[in-house]
């Protein structure tokens, strides 16, 4: 299954930060992101802080946690998607075919440098409810997503 967010989403305030995340090391220790338009109309997060990339997951896409559990890792691709920068989340299961995730450069805090390709952190999977879900992460750089191609291909 493949979740693709490639159309823009909507903006809170364009002279303002889309919301507020308190980190406590690589846990979210409160955000306001739950209520933003964001969330209430289905879209993923991803926020990175202390060496993990922290997907939030807004309960209007809670469902997607049942394809996100039984992955080994997850592979972090950043592409371009229909002429816009983006990112894809492959929860690597080793099967033919993994879950995925498209989303624009919109819905995440920052994109990481084309040299901090390869392993080292973790991504956490977050709800209203805290921490569902963690997995080893490995991040590269693509030309163009869809990608989804296994780790050992790059």
């Amino acid at each position: 299954m493949t979740l693709s967010h490639d159309r823009p989403c909507p903006e809170k305030k364009k002279e303002s930060p889309m919301f507020f995340i308190e980190n406590e090391g690589q846990a979210v220790a409160g955000t306001d992101y739950w209520q933003s338009v964001q969330a209430q109309a289905g879209y993923v997060y991803l926020s990175w802080n202390a060496g993990a990339a922290r997907l939030l997951v807004p309960d209007a896409a809670k469902h997607l946690l049942r394809e996100m559990r039984g992955a080994e890792y997850v592979i972090i691709s950043k592409g371009t998607l229909h002429g816009r920068d983006a990112l894809e989340l492959v929860f690597e299961d080793g099967s033919d075919a993994p879950f995925v995730i498209h989303m624009l450069s919109e819905q995440c805090d920052r994109l990481l440098p084309e040299n901090n390709q390869g392993g080292g952190f973790v991504v956490t999977v977050w709800t209203r409810g805290g921490n569902q879900l963690r997995y080893p992460g490995k991040y590269r750089v693509v030309e163009n997503l869809p990608d989804v191609s296994p780790w050992s291909e790059h």
